[in-house]
């Protein structure tokens, strides 16, 4: 009699993840995905039971019942059950609420971990599986408790104090903190000036008339002098143009550069906004895609990096030998340290189990993956890949001269010091995989000479030219989201996991905004950062948020338990709740007299910013502009409930229309862009909409009255054999853009001009 075949469920979060394990496991495994989280807080209460040890009352959400009991029907036929989520805190708390939601807590279960979905990390991790560790999803649940503590009680006092509809949270608060206290630094910065003073020298003697760069340093034998104004600089530049000038050392020696560590999640962002202008939150949802898995032509669905939520440099051994003999192989032995490079976190709270952010094979160069990545795939993927080769390259070579020149004023006095430092690389070692790109706001090095010119101590100079520069002290920069991000990361606040979702939650409460890529505080957020700062002072301080994070640390190695830690953070917090609830409105008091009372008026904040209201409310309910407000960007729209102008405003979710008459009438529409092309149909404008789960589609601007839509971006090129309007019809290439007709049954290659990257993702 034939063995009866065993059949094993494997749950995992996402939908690309279970496909990609399909591939690996084969048909004899049932994979499902949770999508996400599949119980949480209701939306609607605290959910909280702070009189019962801070017990958390969770419920499945109405979107998730369906897949709860999918996962349910599909547990009962199965004779093995495999929980295969994220390997951090989060996945672990998933594995566990799946066990709570569907009632498979008294089953056999086992949790399996791989930080990369490979054959072999996949086939490691089922040949070792273990329980949920509970110490992991006591920790996720303790944070998932403080924050909803939180912005279940501290966001109704901005709703009352300010205006509905904001928010507080424990760490986005802290991160809005920063940018705030930043601004003000710059805001109350005074420039300092300084002057610099540089020499262009040439050899008095000799064919080599190649001049170099030199720089004042100061007297000889002192430290570097400062020159304060213009009246020192000139007396400097007189004593110098009278001075005669000779080498008095020229010192020469080899200089190694090691690389950068291998990625972690928060160099990965970092890195990622300094060469692409990637938001955090886009680095982190198409890292997602490379990890969950891609379809490759020839070997299928395929994870290319491993797991990208990490604040550890560790690298698998397997994956330090693959990358050795690659580089041995590609580049030569020379480029091959003695010894495998490793490498120490920084930070104290990195959990040094997981590994850092590499591709899965070194051997997978980026270029064999290029016509199955899209664009931002492709860039993502070619900078984990070249950073992890790079750091297991050998050192790039330099030599570095630095010649000192002394300069002798003819009145006698006291000789000076200029220098100038040169370094010519060797050998290029890492670097001719990848370099590492400096901040924006890095401090300026003195400038480098180019080509010294042939010359030994003792050789005369002559100064072809003196050249003084003014300068001026500069403040602070901006946060950047690369900046903010190591600004957290050091600080010790938040965790690989959130510092997305940080970043993305003060921009689209509208506190802060972009400007290029400095993250700028807008009036709100000063606004909102005050009240929180005066009447929340130590929940909201980076060093309390910093212990916080160091106690969930503790929770998550099981040296604590949770609900202590929830209730030292609670107790205080109530206490900040009651002085705050005594606090006045943030209004504030005009010479502005209402129209229809008579009595005074007040700048409040609403939905749409700032307005005057009547201090007579209830009575009086006068409300109006206010008068000199930033000019808005206006439009040809009008009001569909009372026909007035309409101009674009910013709101919670980005930009729309409001009527020019708000408060008055508070009329809306969401905001159209326009592609430039008039519909086939009717004529009017085709514009870019979304779908209610956000896919990007165009249609007609008369909609209803017209249907006409088109999943693929309309081209500018008509059809070249009826005139009809053109879409894309697959990614561009160098060639010209795939495309085809809505009118006809041309399909064809077009020459559309040099098609802008991120339109022709767009199209594909």
């Amino acid at each position: 009699m034939a063995t009866k075949k065993k059949k094993t469920l494997v749950i995992v979060e996402s939908p690309a993840k279970a496909r990609t394990l399909s591939g690996i496991l084969g048909p004899e495994y049932d994979i499902r995905a949770s999508v996400g989280h599949v119980r949480d807080l209701p939306k609607t209460q605290l959910g909280v039971d702070t009189d019962r040890n801070f017990a958390p009352k969770y419920l499945v959400p109405k979107d998730k019942k369906a897949i709860v009991e999918e996962i349910k029907k599909a547990a009962e036929k199965a004779d093995e059950i495999f929980l295969a989520t994220d390997p951090d805190r989060e996945g672990e708390a998933i594995s566990w609420h799946l066990l709570e939601a569907t009632n498979l807590k008294d089953r056999p279960h086992q949790r399996v971990v791989f930080h990369e979905i490979t054959p072999e990390a996949v086939k490691e991790a089922f040949e070792h599986p273990r329980q949920i560790d509970y110490r992991l999803v006591d920790a996720q649940q303790a944070r998932r408790v403080l924050d909803r503590l939180v912005g279940y009680q501290v966001s109704p006092i901005l709703w009352k104090k300010i205006r509905r509809g904001l928010s507080a949270g424990r760490v986005q608060s802290v991160a809005l903190r920063m940018v705030v206290e930043r601004e003000r630094e710059i805001q109350a910065f005074t420039p300092v000036e300084y002057w610099s003073i540089d020499a262009d020298m040439v050899a008095a003697e000799g064919d080599d008339q190649k001049s170099f760069t030199a720089r004042l340093i100061g007297p000889v034998g002192e430290k570097k002098m400062e020159i304060p104004n213009n009246a020192e600089s000139d007396r400097l530049v007189g004593l110098l143009k009278n001075s005669t000038f000779s080498v008095a050392d020229i010192k020469k020696r080899p200089q190694s550069r090691k690389p950068a560590a291998p990625f972690t999640t928060s160099t990965l962002q970092q890195d990622a906004s300094r060469r692409f202008g990637f938001t955090a939150r886009r680095t982190m949802a198409v890292a997602q895609q490379l990890y969950e898995g891609l379809e490759l032509s020839d070997q299928g669905q395929v994870g290319l990096i491993t797991y990208m939520r990490t604040d550890s440099v560790n690298m698998a051994d397997s994956a330090v030998g693959e990358a050795r003999e690659y580089i041995g192989q590609k580049f030569g032995k020379e480029f091959v340290p003695d010894r495998p490079r490793t490498y120490k976190t920084k930070g104290k709270r990195a959990q040094e189990a997981h590994e850092a952010i590499r591709p899965t094979s070194a051997e997978r160069e980026p270029e064999s993956l290029s016509a199955a990545l899209t664009r931002d795939q492709l860039r993502l993927y070619t900078l984990i890949w070249q950073r992890f080769v790079a750091c297991q390259m050998a050192d790039a070579e330099y030599d570095r001269t630095t010649v000192e020149v002394h300069a002798h004023p003819s009145d006698g006095s006291d000789p000076f010091l200029l220098r100038a430092t040169e370094s010519v690389l060797t050998f290029a070692g890492f670097q001719g995989v990848y370099e590492v790109q400096k901040d924006e706001d890095a401090p300026e090095e003195d400038p480098e000479a180019r080509g010294l010119p042939k010359i030994e101590t003792g050789d005369a100079l002559n100064a072809a030219e003196i050249k003084p520069e003014q300068h001026f002290t500069e403040p602070p920069g901006r946060y950047s989201e690369a900046t903010l991000v190591k600004a957290l990361e050091e600080n010790g606040i938040g965790r690989p996991s959130t510092y997305a979702p940080i970043i993305s939650t003060i921009q689209d409460r509208g506190y802060v905004e972009r400007d290029g890529r400095a993250l700028v505080p807008q009036e709100l957020g000063f606004v909102v950062n005050d009240l929180l700062i005066e009447y929340f002072p130590d929940v909201f301080s980076l060093g309390f948020t910093a212990e916080m994070e160091e106690e969930l640390d503790e929770v998550a190695r099981g040296e604590r338990p949770w609900e202590p830690v929830v209730k030292q953070f609670y107790d205080p917090l109530q206490v900040d709740l009651e002085n705050a609830a005594a606090a006045p409105k943030v209004e504030e008091l005009t010479e502005e007299v209402c129209e229809k009372c008579g009595k005074p008026m007040v700048k409040k904040w609403g939905r749409f910013g700032q307005f005057l209201a009547c201090t007579g409310y209830p009575d009086c309910k006068s409300t109006r502009p206010i008068d000199g407000e930033e000019e808005q960007e206006q439009t040809d729209e009008k009001c569909g409930e009372c026909n007035a102008d309409m101009n674009v405003r910013m709101g919670r979710f980005g930009k729309f229309l409001a009527c020019t008459r708000y408060p008055d009438c508070k009329g809306t529409k969401p905001l159209l862009i326009k592609v430039g092309i008039p519909c086939p149909e009717c004529g009017k404008d085709i514009v870019e909409k979304r779908t209610k789960k956000k896919r990007t589609f165009y249609g007609c601007a008369g909609y209803p009255d017209c249907e006409f839509t088109s999943w693929t971006r309309p081209l500018q090129v008509p059809c070249p054999k009826c005139e009809g309007l053109l879409v894309g019809a697959g990614k561009a290439k160098a060639e010209g853009q795939p495309a085809k007709c809505t009118k006809c049954e041309f399909k064809g290659t077009i020459d559309s001009g040099d098609p802008d990257p991120e339109l022709a993702e767009a199209m594909a």
